[in-house]
């Protein structure tokens, strides 16, 4: 039977196969204290108690994806209630408290008339991922949402 290899491992041994900002939070993450990480997984185990109670009066929550409009490629800032901070860690803001408890979410796009796309987040119950297409069909449909590929018309 192999051994299993845990991530800092692999970044402990090539480091330059990861993006700095990527192996740099794999590195911090093995380095939390055992009783953080089993205090977070009681945590993750009663929020998601309570977003799963949500679906028994929703069948879909619409949420932003983002704070803000898509920031240009290369952007490595961005402002949030007229404060400029690091895009990084703060692009995820509303994703991330949804996407660790294993809900089918799907982020799809608005094209504004003008400017940049803003990002919205279909959320539904554990197993309901037909429920996200067939909203996100109906929204494309009705042409509020899209995802046009450069080039084509």
């Amino acid at each position: 039977m192999r051994a299993a290899i845990c991530i800092w491992q692999i970044c402990d041994r090539a480091p330059q196969d990861f993006d700095p900002a990527t192996r740099d939070r794999f590195l911090a993450g093995a380095m939390i204290p055992a009783a953080w990480y089993i205090q977070s997984q009681r945590f993750r185990r009663w929020y998601r108690d309570q977003v799963h109670a949500l679906f028994e009066q929703v069948d879909l929550i619409l949420a932003p994806t983002t704070p803000c409009a898509a920031p240009l490629i290369g952007q490595e800032k961005i402002t949030i209630d007229g404060v400029e901070v690091l895009n990084r860690p703060n692009l995820g803001l509303y994703t991330q408290p949804l996407s660790f408890i294993g809900l089918p979410i799907l982020s799809v796009p608005v094209h504004p008339p003008q400017g940049l796309p803003v990002g919205v987040q279909l959320i539904a119950a554990p197993y309901r991922e037909a429920t996200l297409l067939r909203a996100a069909a109906v929204l494309e449909s009705a042409g509020i949402i899209s995802a046009p590929v450069a080039g084509e018309k």
